[in-house]
């Protein structure tokens, strides 16, 4: 005899959810698919949440609704489906209803389904970190300092709560867009000077004598960075001190290197305050050349800054971040969404940030798509960072900035694309990119088997 389905409740955790978002329910409800009414009743335990939902979350907030927490019925069925919905797997994907009878006739099966596919996934983790080391030549070697501190960055979502925190706090009693400079002189008895002309360096602090000094041909964003990075380190030395001895990295230049982020991380905090920051940002759907404005920040800064809007209650819309220079290195990067970084160059072509390097000061949108089946919304613009001097070259990047698709409607660069349309199929790195049809494919993906035909030319010389 067929057992009944079980009926799920999660009011209270979508309500959590929601709330964590800052959405309100007709937001919501629409980015489920469902009424406002129908919402309504889901918070308040009324109505069970049936698969549809269940799906509609799972694909919506694939980080965030797995942090909700789940009773063990609940979890069993989102796990089963991104298993076995999973567009990245060869072969096709399961109906989801077809899932759902798994879960609730053959839940020892399903298990194993679901334990299969955590395993790939692990594989697919480790084959991305032994990508990364074949492309860095590090070898079995352990991680350099910068790389250490890169991971820790990851691991902690870009978001240092006690700093952000401390800088909101401070930032709070500012009344004047020179009040950062009259408290390092105040409190701290710093004096300010600008470097002369011959000098290269961006700034430089003598601790004997109080001065700052600070290069006269930066813009005035980027001074008021300088400025903002030395108040960061008088003001919270002591909570970076703490952060970073119990960061756990094994050298001290990456102990060092991971203070020296950290005053950053404060300073860009101070200049754009989280809660004011993360509101305004909603306002303006993300503009960037608006927040700029608002803030006193530059383009970079503010892109930069959206990356850490995960304070726990509070999340901003997770976005991904990256640096790239002219030769396709990425220098920054941060991800609170499920796209990978190539860590070491080798970076997808296809990705639009290629092309805006080599267009300063243009904005340019993409809609691309993942092996596994995600699609994002990229905004990417080239920037030149100039010299003092005609024998130094100027400093010339792009900075990347996306989120998922789901959220195009919350991100303005997304108005000139047509979501739901064709994407740029993009991948990490071509060593690791299962796509078989992709023209600017450089090499074949590692351990794969090569086959040649000498009697057809394509745009790649093999098939694997």
């Amino acid at each position: 005899m067929e057992q009944p389905r079980r009926r799920l409740f999660a009011g209270a955790r979508v309500r959590d959810l929601r709330k964590r978002l800052v959405l309100p329910q007709a937001a919501l409800a629409a980015r489920l698919g469902v009424s406002v009414s129908y919402l309504s009743q889901i918070e308040n335990e009324e109505r069970p949440l049936t698969p549809p939902v269940l799906i509609a979350l799972t694909r919506e907030f694939p980080q965030l609704w797995g942090e909700v927490g789940e009773d063990e019925a609940t979890a069993d069925l989102v796990r089963a489906i991104d298993a076995g919905t999973d567009s990245s797997i060869p072969s096709g994907a399961l109906d989801e209803a077809a899932v759902q009878r798994g879960v609730e006739k053959h839940p020892a099966l399903t298990r194993r389904m679901v334990a299969l596919h955590d395993a790939w996934r692990r594989s697919q983790a480790q084959l991305r970190v032994l990508d990364d080391k074949v492309e860095s030549g590090a070898g079995t070697a352990g991680s350099l300092p910068w790389e250490e501190v890169r991971d820790w960055y990851q691991a902690e979502g870009n978001y240092i709560d006690v700093l952000d925190r401390a800088a909101e706090a401070l930032a709070e009693t500012f009344d004047h867009p020179r009040a950062i400079e009259d408290r390092l002189r105040d409190t701290h008895a710093v004096r300010i000077e600008d470097a002369r002309d011959d000098d290269t360096r961006l700034s430089r602090f003598a601790t004997d004598s109080r001065r700052l000094t600070i290069s006269g041909v930066l813009p005035p964003e980027s001074r008021a960075f300088l400025l903002a990075h030395r108040l960061a380190v008088l003001e919270f030395g002591e909570q970076m001190h703490t952060v970073a001895e119990a960061s756990g990295l094994a050298s001290p230049a990456a102990r060092e290197l991971l203070s020296l982020g950290l005053a950053n991380y404060a300073a860009g905090a101070l200049l754009m305050p989280y809660t004011s920051f993360r509101d305004t940002a909603r306002d303006v759907r993300h503009d960037i050349d608006r927040l700029r404005q608002r803030f006193g920040a530059s383009f970079e800064q503010a892109c930069h800054r959206l990356s850490t809007l995960q304070r726990p209650g509070a999340q901003g819309i997770p976005f991904f971040f990256c640096r790239v220079d002219m030769a396709g290195n990425i220098t920054k990067r941060h991800s609170a969404t499920r796209l990978e970084f190539a860590r070491f160059g080798g970076a997808c072509p296809l990705w639009v940030v290629h092309e805006a390097v080599a267009i300063p000061d243009r904005i340019l949108v993409q809609l691309a798509e993942t092996p596994d089946g995600a699609r994002y919304v990229s905004m990417a613009k080239g920037l030149v960072k100039p010299s003092a001097s005609y024998a130094r070259p100027p400093r010339r990047y792009a900075v990347a900035l996306g989120c998922e698709e789901a959220h195009a409607a919350d991100f303005v660069y997304a108005d000139s694309l047509r979501t739901g349309g064709i994407a740029t199929p993009i991948g990490t790195s071509c060593r690791i990119c299962p796509r078989t049809d992709c023209d600017q494919r450089a090499f074949p993906p590692a351990a794969s088997e090569i086959r040649i035909d000498p009697d057809v030319r394509a745009p790649v010389p093999y098939a694997f």
